[in-house]
């Protein structure tokens, strides 16, 4: 835990957060600044500033508490569908240093905007990506 990080503050329950779901590795708020009604986060307890940092096992369980948690708020609000999004780095639109994955429940005609116009995908870069995993 980062002693000045704020989200390990709420983790360690310093800092008081409306908790959906807790156990001894995870707490999932719902944040404070919600982009749609449920939006929550899915915060491990311990510090990883991002998916680079984290360790393989949390990232796993991560992704089971973020579907369990999806789950329950798209059918308890009705909601006609939810956005699983995490972000790394500040380009990215990361702003809290600290591993975290936002569960945003859509509903249509929200003005909820995650969304991109998506581009093509030309051989040159195709090539330079596949060679990166070969």
């Amino acid at each position: 835990m980062e002693e000045n990080c704020i989200f390990c503050k709420i983790a360690r329950g310093e800092i008081p957060s409306a908790t959906l779901y807790e156990d001894e590795e995870f707490r999932v708020i719902l944040d404070l600044g919600p982009a749609s009604k449920g939006h929550a986060l899915v915060i491990p307890k311990i510090h990883a500033a991002n998916l680079f940092e984290l360790p393989d096992e949390t990232a796993a369980k991560a992704l089971v508490i973020a579907k369990k948690v999806a789950t329950q708020l798209k059918e308890g609000l009705q909601a006609d569908g939810l956005n699983v999004v995490q972000n790394n780095g500040a380009a990215a639109g990361q702003t809290v240093d600290h591993f975290h994955i936002h569960l945003i429940p859509r509903y249509e005609n929200d003005t909820v905007n995650v969304k991109w116009v998506p581009g093509t995908l030309g051989e040159a870069d195709k090539e330079d990506i596949l060679k990166l995993f070969r």
